[in-house]
């Protein structure tokens, strides 16, 4: 049996590369005959992975991180139809059984069956089903039929994989955050946040049509990043209101959408760039966005947090003017992204270069021994997303 390494949450602001069990076809004492073993060909670091590795949730110690998968198939349940072994796949983070009312809804994010405590499962994620994560060499996924994308052409996919490897999370969670908000031919946009969500989210507003794209962040080189594929920039840390940065660059003090990707870490803005202030996007998304306008809110807002600077916070409630957003008829959208609602169409964007998502948000593949330092690069706000390439499988 091949031997699995993978990456484990220690405490705050350490993680490890550990030995770890490698997967087998089984849930417990049963058999998971619905499920296959994965060898990863990417797994990448997401945003929602560093707020654990902050110490900002109640993600245990020894927890194996990661749910942005992509991977081939090399064992597979006898109860597996349509999946072979040999295809190559994109895992979508959302875990779902398939069979429930949520998921026959197309609401995958929020299935039923697969998280004892709440609706919804992930990968190597804190409350969601203590699923093992795929930041590692092997992983077992549950319900391969219903959950795996597979690629047309392993070739083909192969030459676009570090595109493709976005499609398990972030792609499709910008493009979900867009879409919510309403954006289309002509919008007027602001993205509150330049990491790698928002940048998947910017991209995903010029496929949709969108006329002005707007994008507000503190660092200079994630603001260099959403400007270089055409998007006006606000540097946040500057304390001109938003209001009227937004009308220097289109003549008025609002905008068609907003779409919220940077969540419950947010910060203060001018002089209060230093000062955390969870609640701070939301209330500004309701003071830009015009009235009958929409937000997208694919940031993350959690239910604990440690490390929140009052007691109200530490449990998720946050201070927003609802009345503002209830006066101006706003529509909000929160919750994770079902990815599968957009990962195939998205595929295709990619396939047939409609667009270049892996330039958009700079991908930069790292061996899985380089997993700790990609930590803390993105914690220090590197203008990249890491991908991490467990078996050398990735062409430079």
């Amino acid at each position: 049996m091949s031997s699995n390494h993978g990456v484990a949450y220690i405490k705050p602001g350490v993680v490890d590369i550990q030995e770890i069990d490698y997967p087998k076809l089984a849930l417990g004492n049963r058999k998971c005959e619905h499920g296959v073993i994965l060898k990863i060909v990417s797994t990448n670091i997401c945003g929602s992975d560093q707020h654990m590795v902050r110490g900002r949730t109640t993600a245990p110690s020894g927890l194996i991180l990661g749910h942005e998968i992509t991977g081939l198939v090399i064992e597979a349940g006898r109860d597996v139809e349509f999946i072979k072994v040999g295809d190559l796949v994109s895992v979508p983070f959302n875990i779902a059984c398939g069979r429930c009312r949520n998921c026959k809804a197309g609401q995958t994010g929020i299935c039923l069956n697969v998280n004892p405590s709440r609706p919804g499962a992930a990968y190597g994620y804190v409350d969601m089903g203590g699923w093992v994560g795929g930041q590692a060499e092997y992983v077992l996924v549950p319900y391969a039929d219903f959950n795996l994308l597979k690629f047309p052409d392993k070739d083909r996919a192969m030459a676009k994989i570090k595109d493709l490897t976005l499609l398990s999370d972030i792609f499709p969670t910008g493009f979900h955050g867009a879409v919510t908000a309403g954006v289309g031919p002509g919008s007027v946009v602001y993205v509150a946040g330049a990491g790698p969500v928002g940048l998947a989210c910017a991209a995903s507003c010029h496929l949709l049509g969108a006329a002005v794209v707007i994008v507000g962040d503190m660092i200079p080189e994630r603001l260099a990043q959403a400007k270089s594929f055409g998007c006006e920039t606000i540097d946040l840390r500057q304390k001109t209101p938003i209001e009227e940065a937004i009308a220097a660059i289109v003549g008025e003090p609002e905008v068609d959408s907003f779409v919220d990707c940077v969540g419950f870490e947010a910060h203060g803005h001018g002089a209060h760039a230093h000062d955390e202030q969870p609640a701070t996007v939301l209330n500004t998304a309701m003071a830009v966005t015009r009235a009958g306008g929409a937000i997208g809110i694919p940031g993350l807002y959690v239910t604990g947090d440690p490390g929140a600077k009052d007691e109200a916070a530490k449990v998720g409630s946050l201070s927003i003017r609802i009345g503002l957003g209830w006066a101006k008829s706003h529509s909000f959208h929160t919750g994770q992204c079902p990815v599968m609602k957009y990962h195939r169409q998205l595929m295709n964007a990619i396939l047939h270069e409609k667009i270049q998502i892996a330039k958009a948000v700079n991908v930069e593949i790292i061996r899985l021994n380089d997993a700790p330092k990609g930590y803390k690069d993105f914690d220090k706000g590197a203008a990249k997303k890491f991908v991490i390439d467990p078996h050398g499988m990735i062409a430079n």
